[in-house]
């Protein structure tokens, strides 16, 4: 049965430790059930050129500092695929690597979707030398895995901005949900063109985005939209002011 398509808004890595962002994420594996494998695109592995994991037993890395000994002691043993790895390979011309791991931003949400581990996962990197369409262009070039029991996920934030995130929480500012909001509608028109060009898609995007690595995952999960599937939100929620927790759902399990 065709998977869905999920990003994910990470966060803080403390969400590891579990919460209300957790606690969503695992009734969003609940009722998606387990997929024969996962494609995670995080915001944490950026590279020359596209690479994805390819070992058996990818490490648990702690690509942080200054958190509790708890979370840096956090491990989580999923098993990698290197049969996936090729076909994603195959599909995107992506390096094979064991140079790399799970990073945060990939197992600090995975670990509550399947507490298990038992979903096979592989990583596939952010290649620096494409433009946000070229992410586009590649990401629907995974779209064939959707109707073999894989997932294709993105993990990052809609909003990242660190410089302005308040320690003590509050409202959002104006231009974090209003950007928030513009990348919500343009996901359930289904105009890409416009996520794509996310500069546009709302005023004082830049200080939504000041840069844009924790953005372009969502652009992997975008490219998989198909005719017919839903789209739907989870923790849609902005923390300290600036950054944007909201999920998407694309598809039906």
């Amino acid at each position: 049965m065709r998977q869905p398509a999920i990003f994910f808004g990470h966060g803080s890595p403390m969400n590891a430790l579990g919460g209300p962002y957790a606690d969503a994420w695992r009734a969003l594996g609940e009722a998606v059930g387990k997929p024969k494998g996962v494609v995670m695109v995080s915001a944490h592995w950026e590279t020359s050129g596209p690479a994805v994991t390819a070992q058996a037993t990818p490490e648990t890395i702690h690509d942080f500092g200054g958190f509790p000994d708890e979370l840096h002691a956090m491990q989580y043993p999923a098993p990698g695929s290197p049969g996936l790895a090729a076909r994603v390979s195959e599909l995107t011309g992506a390096t094979p690597t064991t140079q790399w791991g799970l990073d945060h931003g990939t197992w600090s949400v995975l670990a509550h979707v399947w507490p298990q581990a038992d979903v096979p996962v592989v990583q596939l990197s952010l290649d620096r030398g494409l433009d946000a369409r070229g992410h586009h262009d590649l990401a629907k070039r995974l779209a064939p895995l959707r109707d073999k029991g894989i997932i294709i996920a993105g993990s990052g934030d809609f909003v990242h901005n660190l410089r302005t995130w308040k320690r003590a929480g509050g409202e959002a500012y104006p231009w974090a949900s209003g950007f928030n909001e513009a990348v919500k509608a343009a996901l359930l028109r289904g105009d890409d063109d416009a996520l794509i060009d996310w500069v546009g898609l709302a005023e004082d995007a830049r200080l939504s985005v000041p840069t844009d690595e924790h953005y372009l995952p969502l652009l992997y999960v975008a490219a998989q939209r198909a005719p017919g599937d839903e789209v739907s939100f989870f923790n849609d929620v902005i923390e300290g002011g600036s950054i944007s927790m909201t999920g998407v759902r694309i598809g039906q399990a």
